[in-house]
């Protein structure tokens, strides 16, 4: 279900997340706000049937113990089988493969004009230069599910690991379902965060959306509303 790393990698005297912060004072800019609220969405509606997992949009995720600077940061992924950190204390500053031993299930990237290429395996690594985006996907982590999604044409693609390489799967439906994890995920038009457009979300084996942390506070609100009305009807003080 999930690519585990290769345990030949592990070493006392490699740095940890500790040692590998996420910042990076070389990176000007940060990401713009669909970039900050897509992530969110697919956060909130996560629920996927597994023991323990762990979700990180915007993460440094250092993959290469050889070369141990070297880092892709996915716009948002999902692994199976690691816990989340349950404290402040121990909330992860990166994700480091030598150190969590096990791959993302699910990559996703939203494409951007300066981006699209490298995020859709049409560029080549650079000779003395770390590998590509997809290349460390595809060949390094072997993440099984990578998704890419385009705001401007609406488009969500769905890539699968076949036989070592990514081979663009059908998005049938709804949209495309893990079975892995019971869950699917699709294109949601709506509103989210203020903004109205098209989003990706999951929903669930009856085909719902799952509700976000603002949606699921209004139904409960609504459900209080029509209980305090039918305690009036009833003549009951609901104080």
């Amino acid at each position: 279900m999930y690519q585990q790393y290769p345990t030949a990698l592990t070493s006392g005297s490699l740095p940890t997340m500790y040692d590998l912060p996420s910042e990076n004072p070389e990176e000007m800019g940060l990401p713009d706000e669909f970039h900050d609220a897509q992530p969110d969405l697919l956060k909130e509606t996560c629920q996927p049937q597994a023991k323990e997992f762990f979700m990180a949009a915007d993460l440094n995720l250092y993959y290469d113990a050889q070369h141990p600077n070297w880092y892709k940061r996915p716009d948002w992924f999902l692994v199976i089988g690691v816990p989340a950190g349950s404290s402040q204390a121990d909330a992860r500053l990166s994700y480091v493969m030598w150190q969590e031993q096990i791959s993302p299930f699910l990559m996703v990237e939203l494409l951007s004009p300066g981006t699209e290429a490298e995020d859709l395996g049409q560029t080549l690594q650079v000779v003395g230069k770390p590998p590509t985006k997809w290349q460390v996907y595809e060949q390094i982590l072997q993440v099984p599910y990578y998704a890419v999604f385009d705001r401007y044409s609406r488009q969500f693609r769905m890539f699968t690991l076949q036989a070592g390489k990514y081979q663009e799967a059908t998005i049938q439906g709804q949209g495309f379902w893990f079975n892995e994890i019971d869950l699917g995920l699709g294109v949601w038009v709506g509103t989210y965060q203020g903004f109205q457009g098209h989003w990706l979300r999951w929903y669930d084996r009856t085909g719902n959306w799952i509700a976000t942390l603002q949606e699921r506070a209004d139904r409960a609100e609504e459900r209080a509303e029509r209980l305090a009305a039918k305690l009036r009807e009833l003549g009951i003080d609901e104080d």
